[in-house]
């Protein structure tokens, strides 16, 4: 549960501690690159993926459709266990701890390496030493959607009808401490709404709830919510992220609608076990790259809401010194922290 809170030292301490961590990734990559010795044949048995989400969620279908083309290209099959719970903490926590032998990775959203070492008093992992960086799978963007049958059409008519009403108006998430978490903590500072967080595991409880008329609003995917929004059953208000997702390019961004503060996007990466060979890191990343280029593949995340990006951890590292402080200060602002 979280609440709006006065800024302390602790939050400084965090930023700080995020900071030195991408210091120290791109410190240490490099030198692994050089020093790391060839592993042996590579995969010669299946491979777990790890998805530390619950069936049926964007990312979690993301997976699916990257392990079948895995299994594909590597000669072996790839096989996703879903491992939901805590905001991806538990289904982290399994990588974690597994052997470093490139037979489990897994692939999440910058929750479990950015929002949780801030929004969780305690993990049970090092978010850096435990994990190895493979790469930047995509860039995604979330739309805030209400009923079809709401009588606003936007995100100014949104905030207008919610000052308007007499109670605080509910909006949902896939869980507390997660980027649609933050981005509903900021629109209500920034925008004088009051909002109660309502977190769902998973967004189609939450989107079937928003339909149904027990929740006011939620944050979606483009997957989750476009065939609800094509319908009519849903209207989408806004989308984040800097520019308009090319899968509902009709829907405008916050930024266009003068909503400052959701420009950043989120990303989806992929990880293995600290330890795993770097022979075994690099070719996880060139075959991730390839798989989410392919024409199929890249119209599937295009509907996602997903822009493919398939960096080197070199990459990732220095993408990640770049953001993870911005949304840190993001969450900061938005005053969530544990109680």
């Amino acid at each position: 549960m979280f609440s709006l809170l006065r800024r302390d030292r602790r939050a400084g301490a965090t930023l700080a501690a995020v900071l030195a961590a991408a210091a120290l990734l791109l410190a240490v990559l490099p030198g692994v690159a050089r020093g790391q010795s060839m592993a042996p044949a590579w995969p010669t048995k299946p491979i777990r993926l790890v998805s530390p989400f619950n069936p049926g969620g964007a990312i979690d279908v993301l997976n699916r459709i990257i392990a079948e083309k895995l299994s594909q290209r590597l000669g072996q099959q790839v096989f996703v266990e879903a491992v939901p719970g805590a905001n991806t903490i538990v289904g982290a926590d399994v990588v974690a701890k597994a052997a470093p032998d490139g037979y489990t990775f897994m692939i999440t959203t910058m929750s479990t390496h950015v929002n949780n070492t801030v929004l969780f008093k305690k993990l049970p992992f090092d978010p850096v030493k435990d994990f190895t960086p493979i790469t930047q799978v995509s860039l995604g963007s979330v739309l805030l959607t209400a009923p079809g049958t709401a009588n606003y059409s936007d995100l100014k008519g949104f905030v207008a009808w919610a000052r308007q009403q007499s109670r605080p108006i509910s909006y949902g998430s896939w869980g507390i401490g997660s980027s649609a978490n933050v981005y509903g903590e900021i629109l209500a500072r920034d925008h004088g709404v009051s909002l109660t967080h309502v977190p769902y595991k998973g967004e189609q409880p939450a989107i079937t709830d928003v339909i149904g008329g027990s929740l006011d609003v939620t944050f979606a995917s483009p997957v989750g919510a476009k065939p609800q929004v094509q319908s009519g059953k849903l209207k989408a208000l806004g989308m984040t992220g800097p520019v308009r997702s090319s899968a509902m390019p009709d829907v405008p961004t916050f930024g266009e609608q003068g909503f400052k503060g959701f420009e950043l996007p989120i990303w989806v990466a992929a990880y293995a076990p600290a330890g795993t060979p770097r022979a075994i890191v690099d070719r996880l990343q060139k075959e991730i790259a390839a798989v989410t280029h392919m024409p199929d593949v890249l119209q599937k995340m295009i509907e996602q809401g997903q822009t493919p990006l398939g960096n080197t951890p070199e990459e990732f590292a220095t993408a990640f010194a770049k953001d993870a402080p911005k949304w840190i200060e993001y969450i900061r602002a938005s005053g969530a922290k544990p109680e």
